[in-house]
């Protein structure tokens, strides 16, 4: 006899109790600059493997890590700065 499995779990995975808090909106949108920063460097890497490389794709690659690395530095400060309250 062959059991029959419900798929419980995977409906309730999307249940209205599983969305996500505010908190945890805010957090996905103060790092997004940083995400968007990654995506840029991925494609510029992405691009750069494409063909051989040139001088137009290794300062488009370099020109994102430096804005990845920026956005980084943002957020840690930023995130400092909100753990010790602001204060310099």
């Amino acid at each position: 006899m062959d059991h029959i499995v419900t798929v419980q779990e995977a409906v309730t995975a999307f249940a209205d109790w599983n969305e996500p808090t505010d908190a945890e909106l805010a957090a996905i949108e103060s790092e997004l600059p940083l995400i968007l920063a990654d995506v840029d460097l991925i494609d510029a890497q992405i691009n750069a493997m494409d063909r051989p490389p040139n001088e137009v794709d290794t300062r488009r690659v370099r020109r994102a890590l430096a804005r990845v690395l920026t956005e980084w530095r943002i957020l840690a400060n930023r995130t400092t700065d909100e753990a010790t309250g602001g204060a310099a």
